[in-house]
């Protein structure tokens, strides 16, 4: 067998790590997200409005390990299903899922990831799509301050950066799914409202 060049094995590498990243993320999107699949999730989320009495504990648990970074917005509701798994809260809201027609607890945290990162792609582009340079002004203004210390600077560069980090998550997210979303921003923006 003839020795192969480096520089073609490396092409190789590269070209067959491409195909794989389009093949997954292809299969990952490929079931669109129907009208009635987000609003199935929107009144999941209602009824499970309706359990938060039940389960104060968790929340205030939850609450407490907020170390300050911003969610990763392109799996905030999986994310949450991984802090909630041996609580009796997770059978509940598997319940409740599957109430609402998902199949399990999975595919409707997958489904509420997909239309919270649409959302909030949404919420960026009407409410100021200028965010990203003031927040880079920001934090030149915080760099270039005299009168905080290293560590004040060091602590709000990382917040101002866990902020970037998540609108940039937010815009990522896939086209069709922001248009699939569009039309629920109103009861989304609701849902959220009547949380706060």
């Amino acid at each position: 067998m003839p020795k192969q060049s480096p520089a073609l094995l490396r092409s190789a590498a590269i070209a067959m790590l491409l195909a794989l990243f389009t093949i997954f993320s292809v299969s990952s999107h490929a079931q669109s997200l129907s009208d009635q699949k987000i609003s199935s999730f929107i009144e999941s989320l209602k009824a499970a409005e309706k359990l938060e009495p039940e389960f104060e504990d968790l929340s205030d648990e939850m609450d407490g390990e907020d170390d300050g970074t911003m969610p990763d917005f392109s799996r905030i509701f999986s994310d949450s299903l991984d802090e909630l798994k041996g609580h009796e809260a997770y059978s509940r809201l598997e319940e409740l899922a599957r109430d609402h027609g998902f199949s399990n607890l999975e595919e409707w945290a997958s489904t509420g990831d997909r239309v919270f990162q649409a959302w909030m792609a949404i919420e960026m582009e009407q409410q100021n799509p200028a965010a990203r340079q003031e927040m880079n002004a920001a934090l030149a203004e915080i760099e270039n301050n005299p009168d905080m210390t290293a560590e004040q600077k060091a602590q709000m560069r990382a917040m101002m950066e866990s902020a970037m980090g998540a609108m940039q998550s937010a815009s990522n997210a896939p086209p069709e799914d922001v248009e699939a979303v569009r039309p629920h921003a109103d009861a989304l923006r609701r849902l959220s409202d009547d949380q706060n």
